[in-house]
């Protein structure tokens, strides 16, 4: 063999080794973090699935999480109507919901043939399938941007292998703006940044999805997603996604309730919201640093199409790059707000409405089992200095899995929009049963968000060294 090409053999042989051992680290890391996981890695990804789909076990449960969960199943039902499924169907969603209390929060808000939200739905039916279901409840994140790498994101669809410009927009009218971001109008364009590009995929796509016009890129992927649904995954699940929007009408609810836990605690609590704040800033300088960022106070602004943080400084809400006063800390300031779009609720405000307070599940990708249950600690030890509501900590302290990894968890190379173009949509059924036979080790691929990402290598030298450990107070809540 040419020395050449033994070299480019032997570097090829040493990154597959390289790749094989930094998914066994990730692996040992969540087996360390998560001991439930171990016996599953061995077997079919379809017990893992129904593991996950399994309704958390329940205890004594707190006024406080029953009314949460009233109010969740409240948006729930009226999202299931806007959306255009009748009232027989909105009941049935609520029903499943009630019993399961299981929610995928993994995906961005993206068309659903984008392959990293088409194999979690994959995965999600997997689940919900075995425990015969016919419902499923998905919330996709919305206040992401347009572009999150180079030609990748909710703005960019790959068609043939080569990046299509979902919407027809200039470089200037993406980078930086949000899925939630405006004004419009924007609409369905689908173009090739080369002329090669399939032209039958693109054909179908125009003809299928709406040709009006929307204010917001969320909306038009959204109403894109109603109509692709059923063509893309048959019959068999009524199917519900839910958003930030959603999320905003969710939190006014709870706000514009004089009642409501939310509002007392933290609102008109005077401590409570900066206790969260400053245990998000403790985090951020100890061993478990690099995981619950300070992104923005509790709600993020929406300006000019331009998503920009907030800070929580003396009851106000106060943008840092000018130091302009946004909003007053208040139910009145914040719901109007709330109302036309201007504040829309950060992940842990949303996390707190969907998940804490109701008692969900909450299944999310390679972050989120690391960043979700610190979440929880933070607003539990919160709680613990006001020392009220020592009933929601008990059942906050004893939740059945609380949150796990659930999103990206199948790899596939087989294109989902190839399929749709195949006609295999049709055989989705099938698809379900064959991926769910394969062992979850073999199932979730090279896991390349995990082991691309240097936070995660970073996590495993901790927990090597006894930095971090399961028994960490920071961990209780997991």
């Amino acid at each position: 063999m040419p020395v050449s090409r033994k070299k480019r053999v032997n570097r090829e042989v040493e990154e597959l080794a390289a790749g094989a051992d930094a998914k066994q680290a990730v692996l040992g890391s969540l087996e360390a973090l998560y001991p439930w996981m171990k016996p599953y890695h061995s077997r079919p990804i379809r017990d893992y699935a129904f593991r996950l789909f399994t309704a958390p076990a329940s205890g004594p449960v707190p006024e406080i999480r029953l009314r949460a969960f009233t109010k969740l199943l409240d948006i729930i039902r009226k999202a299931a109507t806007r959306n255009g499924l009748s009232t027989d169907t909105a009941s049935e969603i609520c029903r499943d919901f009630e019993r399961r209390r299981v929610l995928q929060t993994g995906p961005h808000l993206f068309l659903l043939m984008e392959p990293e939200a088409y194999y979690t739905h994959i995965f999600s039916l997997l689940g919900l399938s075995a425990h015969g279901c016919s419902t499923y409840v998905s919330y996709a994140v919305s206040t992401v941007n347009l572009v999150e790498k180079p030609r990748k994101g909710p703005g960019w669809l790959t068609v043939d292998g080569k990046p299509v410009n979902v919407f027809g927009l200039s470089r200037s009218r993406m980078i930086g703006y949000s899925l939630l971001a405006g004004p419009g109008p924007y609409r369905f364009e689908f173009l090739p940044t080369e002329p090669s590009t399939r032209g039958d995929a693109l054909t179908l796509l125009r003809s299928l999805l709406p040709k009006t016009q929307f204010e917001r890129p969320a909306h038009a992927i959204k109403a894109a997603n109603l109509i692709l649904w059923p063509k893309m995954f048959g019959g068999r699940f009524a199917f519900l996604q839910i958003d930030d929007e959603d999320v905003a009408d969710l939190v006014a609810d709870h706000l514009s309730d004089a009642n409501s836990w939310l509002r007392m605690r933290l609102l008109e609590d005077p401590k409570f919201a900066s206790n969260i704040l400053a245990g998000i800033d403790a985090l951020a300088s100890g061993p478990w640093s690099g995981w619950l960022a300070r992104g923005t106070d509790f709600f993020w602004l929406y300006d000019n199409g331009k998503r920009l943080p907030l800070r929580l400084v003396a009851g106000e809400l106060i943008d840092p790059a000018t130091g302009t006063k946004v909003a007053c800390f208040t139910a009145p300031d914040i719901l109007e707000r709330l109302a036309n779009r201007s504040l829309v609720p950060n992940l842990l405000l949303m996390f707190l409405v969907l998940s804490i307070l109701p008692g969900v599940r909450a299944l999310g990708g390679s972050y989120q089992p690391i960043y979700y249950p610190l979440m929880r600690y933070v607003v539990c030890r919160a709680l613990e200095t006001t020392g009220a509501d020592e009933d929601l900590l008990q059942a906050l302290a004893t939740d059945d899995v609380p949150g796990a990894w659930g999103h990206r968890v199948i790899e596939c190379d087989d294109d989902p929009l190839k399929l749709f173009l195949n006609g295999s949509n049709g055989g989705v059924s099938d698809l379900i049963d064959r991926l769910g036979d394969i062992a979850f080790a073999e199932a979730c691929g090279s896991m390349k968000g995990f082991v691309t990402d240097p936070s995660w290598h970073e996590l495993h030298s901790r927990l090597r060294q006894g930095l971090v450990t399961p028994a960490d107070a920071e961990w209780a809540f997991s």
